[in-house]
């Protein structure tokens, strides 16, 4: 059976026994809760091949959260445009924002041709703003404590910060066996405070075997648009972990909460559903980089990505 199958067989399984479900977006969902894939990673690296899956955002995206990084500009700066409309939301909110009404800006710029032209212009204006003005980056590039923050500077009651990241790699190092391999970023008392509180909320690693091991819980998930991201990200970050504490890549685990097909994604599903899997890619790794910390874009690439051409769908706000 090919290894993507995992992938496919949940979205058969949303598509025939999910529930109609409403969502904070409107845009309305089937659902279902609690379903869970694995994926082993010595059988090549899981990056969809149904539909191409940009690697580079990817990547880029994963890098940022490493780094501690929660604003749009080191993304923006890696042409990463995946968490604009977020940031993009806060300023077209805000009392200094003087352009066109973008109110409902998610679902209208995808229904009306002109307000998605106007969208498309005030989105240009507010990354280039964002690229080459420092502090309006600071302002509104802004997405609070996400991911970033929490991996890399969980705050804790006595006024200090953890990094958890750093603590958890050292940990595999000298405590493989621990049963405590885990990182968090759902901090409620900062869920409020973020620019979209974290879907992904909690991982655990496991060492048996000299192999790496991953499980995600993942509270919610975008079957279509965010599970491929999120499947290839914690893919990623367990090789990079592993090649930092010398040990191989074991199993990718993937636990979903709310598991969610979009109901203006289903057409995409289903042509997606229509094509066959193909030999997944290999990750190929600078050998010269020791630590996680010092991986680059350069640093990561894939030989043997043979996917079937994109399919586009809108984004749920």
């Amino acid at each position: 059976m090919h290894p993507e199958n995992a992938y496919l067989d949940m979205c058969r399984h949303v598509l025939e026994n999910g529930f109609k479900k409403e969502d904070r977006t409107g845009t309305g969902t089937l659902s279902v809760f609690g379903y869970q894939m694995r994926f082993d990673l010595s059988k090549g690296f899981p990056l969809l091949t149904t539909k191409r899956v940009p690697f580079r955002l990817v990547a880029s995206e994963l890098l940022w959260f490493i780094k501690g990084d929660t604003n749009i500009r080191y993304l923006l700066q890696h042409n990463n445009n995946i968490w604009n409309e977020w940031a993009f939301k806060n300023w077209v909110e805000s009392s200094e924002y003087s352009g066109p009404d973008m109110n409902d800006f998610g679902l209208r710029s995808q229904q009306d041709e002109e307000f998605n032209q106007q969208y498309q212009r005030e989105m240009k204006h507010f990354k280039e703003r964002v690229l080459n003005d420092g502090e309006f980056a600071s302002k509104y590039g802004e997405l609070g404590p996400v991911y970033g923050k929490q991996w890399r500077a969980w705050e804790t009651t006595r006024g200090g910060t953890i990094d958890q990241l750093k603590e958890l790699i050292e940990e595999i190092k000298v405590n493989p066996d621990s049963r405590r391999l885990i990182l968090s970023s759902w901090s409620p008392e900062f869920v409020p405070l973020m620019g979209l509180p974290p879907c992904h909320t909690l991982f655990q690693f496991y060492v048996a075997d000299g192999k790496l091991s991953c499980q995600l819980y993942q509270r919610s998930g975008d079957i279509f648009l965010g599970i491929p991201f999120n499947i290839a990200s914690y893919a990623l970050l367990t090789h990079l972990i592993a090649h930092e504490c010398g040990l191989e890549a074991g199993d990718f685990i993937h636990t979903i909460g709310d598991a969610h097909i979009y109901t203006n994604h289903i057409e995409q599903i289903n042509t997606q559903l229509d094509r066959e899997p193909r030999t997944f890619p290999q990750l190929k790794l600078n050998s010269a980089v020791k630590s996680v910390f010092d991986f680059e874009m350069k640093d990561i690439g894939l030989e043997g990505y043979d996917p079937h051409s994109s399919i586009k769908a809108p984004v749920a706000v």
